[in-house]
């Protein structure tokens, strides 16, 4: 093949590519502005994914909380797309008044076909702003308990205790009653219900309870925990003990041990855990008839 006709091919090929397509808003827009656009708008997502890693790293030298760490590093990110998203439609003539004329058509869109995504897209944004749960807090949404490890634009996911990761859409952490363990505090208080026979030594009781918990690693000494009698139960004194944690993860491991020493300890001191009693009267009716025929 011959350099003029070389020349030729790539003559007509740009031709091909420069040649409007159609015309939007009195813009002629071809194939080449939209390869432009869309190299603009890749471009900014790798800026935008350079940026959170930079915030990250910038933010890591100082002492923040790591979920304002993430919300920030996320929302840069966001950011920097959105950015990107209307320098590439403005390259190929759609502006943002443009993109307001188009409003009512997407929102069409939306009411018939995407409105789950948009409510859970403007929830994650609440999320990201609002910050009612951030990256690391373990929260209870529904029946859903465990660790947020990653806020996304639709959905979060969070880690059980028994290491299964869960998809949660966000709209449920805005329409749903949210229990945050780790939302006022890196520390929880908790309670262990205990009941002991009537006649037991309630002074003993109590400090039995009260070594028991100064003695855990993981009970905290301030707040100091504290003995409660309860009620007078049905069959048994009821006492709670009320303790401070930090460790939020491992909740269900340090009341599992605080229980058995409590078990331990009580059968050292020979204090009695007891179990609901009923007593069973059988009256016969041929044993009554027969009383009677003898008493007459």
């Amino acid at each position: 093949m011959s350099t003029d006709s070389i020349l030729i091919y790539l003559k007509s090929l740009w031709t091909l590519f420069t040649t409007p397509v159609f015309t939007f808003n009195q813009n002629p827009v071809s194939i080449a502005s939209f390869i432009v656009a869309l190299g603009l708008f890749i471009a900014f997502i790798m800026l935008g994914r350079w940026i959170e890693a930079a915030v990250g790293k910038a933010l890591a030298r100082r002492k923040i909380d790591p979920g304002i760490k993430g919300s920030l590093e996320r929302l840069s990110r966001y950011l920097t797309i959105g950015v990107g998203l209307f320098i590439a439609l403005d390259s190929i003539g759609i502006s943002l008044s443009s993109l307001a004329a188009l409003g009512a058509v997407v929102m069409v869109g939306v009411g018939f076909g995407l409105q789950n995504i948009a409510q859970n897209f403007i929830s994650g944004i609440i999320i990201l702003l609002e910050r009612p749960i951030k990256k690391g807090d373990i929260v209870r949404v529904g029946d859903t308990s465990g660790r947020v490890i990653d806020i996304r634009v639709r959905s979060t996911v969070m880690e059980t205790r028994d290491d299964v990761t869960i998809i949660i859409p966000n709209s449920q952490f805005i329409s749903e009653q949210v229990v945050n363990d780790s939302f006022s505090a890196e520390k929880i208080r908790q309670r262990i219900k205990v009941g002991v026979a009537y006649g037991s030594d309630i002074e003993r009781v109590r400090t039995i309870l009260l070594k028991i918990a100064t003695e855990h690693d993981a009970v905290l000494d301030t707040p100091p925990a504290k003995v409660f009698f309860m009620d007078f139960g049905s069959s048994s004194l009821d006492f709670e003990l009320r303790i401070w944690i930090s460790e939020l993860w491992h909740t269900d491991i340090i009341l599992s041990d605080i229980r058995f020493a409590i078990d331990r300890e009580f059968r050292k001191a020979g204090v009695e855990i007891p179990f609901p009693q009923r007593d069973l009267h059988i009256k016969s009716p041929l044993k009554n008839e027969a009383i009677a025929l003898l008493s007459s």
